[in-house]
């Protein structure tokens, strides 16, 4: 780039547990690295940088957000930048990354696990009408240039629920860490964290990574969890006790650890032979990334983006149907076909290096700000 380009990425907190906030730190890193300036503006964040804070009083979620992106508005009002990118639902930008996919559709996926009070409750909460509303205006914004999708899944949702112009959508997938997520992370840790785990070392081990434990799918891999394999989770939920209880009623809680949420994943990585993460929605989780290039077959479902990436592997399932996930899991206890997936998750990580997302950002970038010389 002859001239650096400025730009201010819009995230409102960061949590070292959050696949989106990760998910920044990361691209900050690989576009510094490529010359740019980056400027975060953001609430709370630990990840260093540059950063602008808005984080006015707040009591609730919706106060929250509304606060936040009218702070975050009049800030970037007060300064000077070639492009603004939110990964928030804010207006008053250029780019948008859709990272937290669509609203609208993950009500509607999640509608299928709901009673009918608990659907009319969810359509009357404040905080969904609030969302739904802030989502309409994002994408109605005369502002807005362009949408960063994170899957093909996401880019079609968006087209269908408002309509945006194809070629405002731009699918670029994340980036992994393709060192530090290597199937060498076997070598260094599946001995010690399975002696740790009490996990026999020829048993099979599926890991399941993501903090809210109803939208990735923690019940169904639980109740389809083939017998003598083990499941570790790592992850956060309130409801966490309730999932523990229902390890016991399946007679299933000898071979379940629930580990919390943990700052440093990769050991269980390691340890794990595949990664199992049958998820309501999610528009692309990176942990399906991070475990591919470890060498972990991945068990996923139809409603998360990763699956456009598993389609060969008969890995893919509709969420809701226990059944299937289990069939799917239980091809994994199979030494050679588990080797051979590993083998090809590991090829197919390797074209989505950090590299290649920050390339694939910056030529984004250098169309809709060609004076920045990218």
């Amino acid at each position: 780039m002859t001239t650096p380009l400025k730009l201010a990425l819009i995230r409102q907190r960061y949590t070292p547990f959050g696949g989106a906030e990760r998910f920044v730190s990361r691209a900050m890193d690989a576009l510094k690295a490529q010359g740019a300036s980056i400027t975060l503006l953001t609430r709370e964040w630990e990840g260093g940088g540059d950063a602008l804070t808005c984080n006015p009083f707040y009591l609730g979620s919706l106060w929250r957000d509304w606060g936040f992106a009218r702070c975050v508005c009049r800030t970037l009002a007060q300064h000077k930048f070639d492009l603004v990118q939110s990964h928030e639902r804010i207006a008053c930008c250029d780019i948008y990354r859709a990272g937290d996919g669509v609203h609208r559709e993950w009500l509607a996926q999640r509608s299928r696990v709901l009673g009918p009070f608990s659907r009319l409750g969810v359509w009357l909460n404040p905080y969904h009408r609030y969302t739904l509303a802030a989502e309409r205006r994002l994408f109605a914004s005369p502002q807005l240039k362009a949408v960063i999708c994170n899957s093909r899944m996401v880019k079609a949702e968006i087209m269908r629920h408002f309509g945006v112009a194809e070629d405002k959508l731009h699918v670029i997938y994340s980036g992994v860490d393709l060192e530090a997520f290597h199937p060498r992370l076997k070598d260094q840790h599946r001995q010690a964290v399975r002696a740790q785990l009490g996990i026999p070392d020829n048993a099979t081990l599926f890991l399941f990574v993501g903090s809210g434990f109803e939208r990735k799918g923690l019940a169904a891999a639980l109740r389809a969890l083939p017998p003598a394999a083990y499941l570790a989770v790592v992850g956060h939920d309130r409801r966490a006790r309730d999932y523990a209880r229902l390890a016991e009623q399946l007679g299933i809680a000898d071979r379940v650890r629930f580990l919390g949420p943990q700052q440093e994943v990769k050991p269980y990585y390691g340890a794990a032979d595949a990664l199992v993460l049958p998820t309501l929605y999610d528009p692309f989780p990176n942990v399906a990334l991070e475990a591919l290039a470890c060498g972990l077959p991945v068990v996923s479902s139809t409603q998360c983006g990763a699956a456009e990436l598993l389609a060969h592997t008969g890995l893919v399932v509709d969420a809701l149907d226990t059944d299937a996930l289990g069939t799917a899991m239980t091809t994994l206890l199979d030494n050679n076909r588990r080797s051979a997936l590993g083998e090809q998750a590991r090829r197919l990580a390797s074209e989505y290096g950090m590299q290649t997302m920050a390339d694939n950002l910056l030529r984004l970038y250098g169309e809709l700000m060609p004076r920045a010389g990218v």
